[in-house]
């Protein structure tokens, strides 16, 4: 009986928690789903992923191990994780931050970060997105799509302190690509290939030498 009981309470907590409208969610481990068109505070578990339905609102998202998506339509304060990835999905909107540690960072087109978008590993990509506050990363490798917008720059930061090992011989890439515009300073303070289209417009550059190209994206 007690096993019974055990098992019981192991699937409880690791089943998908529901949002109830307005509330906020927060559990240590499973995932969280907030339904479509539905609204809830902040939202939150430690191991387990967080998925925002088309039309939903939230107050933020924060989880430690899993990643975070936005469907269609959404609007959120924050969005944070420590392991996983972060997808905004089409004209959904981002008031404030959206910040990763190791974790891929996805803005679909249409999206509206009106913060900063940062991680420490993993590729941060907008395509047609908007972000407000800028871009910061330290080893991921950053994609400024077609028709994208930035303001407040670009800063890939040199790696520091021991808990950080990364792999020195690779070089993040950084593309700004067809019509997308930078609005404000370009800054790398570790050794990066930087592509720029031509079609694009970019701030100020400092510590790397943009490598201008044609088409779509640069040749590999």
């Amino acid at each position: 009986m007690f096993r019974t009981i055990a098992v019981t309470i192991a699937l409880l907590l690791s089943a998908p928690v529901l949002a109830a409208d307005g509330g906020d969610i927060s559990k240590v481990n499973g995932s969280v789903r907030v339904e479509a068109n539905k609204t809830a505070g902040e939202v939150s578990t430690v191991n387990g992923s967080i998925r925002i339905e088309d039309g939903a609102r939230i107050e933020s998202a924060e989880t430690v191990n899993g990643s975070i998506t936005l469907t269609v339509d959404t609007v959120a304060g924050s969005l944070s994780t420590v392991n996983g990835s972060i997808q905004v999905g089409e004209r959904s909107r981002i008031t404030e931050s959206v910040e990763a540690v190791n974790g891929r960072i996805h803005l679909d087109r249409g999206a509206d970060v009106g913060g900063a978008v940062s991680n420490v590993n993993g590729e941060i990509r907008l395509d047609g997105a908007r972000v407000g506050g800028g871009i910061k990363t330290v080893s991921g490798n950053v994609v400024i799509g077609a028709d994208s917008q930035v303001s407040g720059g670009v800063l890939i930061e040199k790696p520091s302190g021991s808990w950080f090992k990364p792999d020195n011989s690779r070089k993040p890439r950084v593309v700004i690509g067809p019509r997308a515009v930078v609005d404000g300073k370009l800054e790398f303070r570790r050794e990066v290939d930087l592509f720029v289209s031509d079609s694009a417009r970019i701030g100020p550059v400092s510590g790397a030498t943009p490598k201008t190209f044609s088409g779509d994206q640069p040749a590999e």
